[in-house]
């Protein structure tokens, strides 16, 4: 990795490793035609269920945007810098599943090509 000179001297450098806590960032989508708040509840029952993450500062799930093919939560529960790993794919596949238990999809970009034919 290359990095500027300028960037090390003059800029802030943080070391997450180096505090106790970190806050683990997931973006998850549901399909346009799921429920929000089913899902909402549900990405919060999976953090409150999970003894590594931190009651304070409190987890949050908050929707962000509308995606092209999704609607999208930010996911932002805290931990100890040593569970982050852990929590952060733990709870990836945790909703995975619970999603798929709950019937709430998680859509994927698809394309439809429309084919016509034409007579020369």
């Amino acid at each position: 990795m290359i990095i500027p000179n300028a960037s090390v001297l003059g800029g802030v450098i943080t070391n997450y490793s180096a505090n106790d806590t970190r806050r683990v960032d997931l973006v998850m989508g549901i399909g346009y035609d799921d429920d929000i708040d089913k899902a909402k509840a549900v990405l919060a029952e999976l953090m409150a269920a999970d003894e590594r993450i931190l009651k304070d500062p409190a987890p949050a799930v908050a929707m962000i945007e509308l995606a092209d093919s999704s609607v999208n939560f930010n996911v932002r529960p805290w931990v100890k810098t040593a569970d982050y790993w852990g929590v952060y794919c733990d709870l990836t596949e945790a909703v995975k599943k619970r999603f798929d238990q709950e019937e709430i999809s998680i859509p994927y970009p698809q394309r439809d090509v429309h084919v016509h034919q034409t007579q020369n």
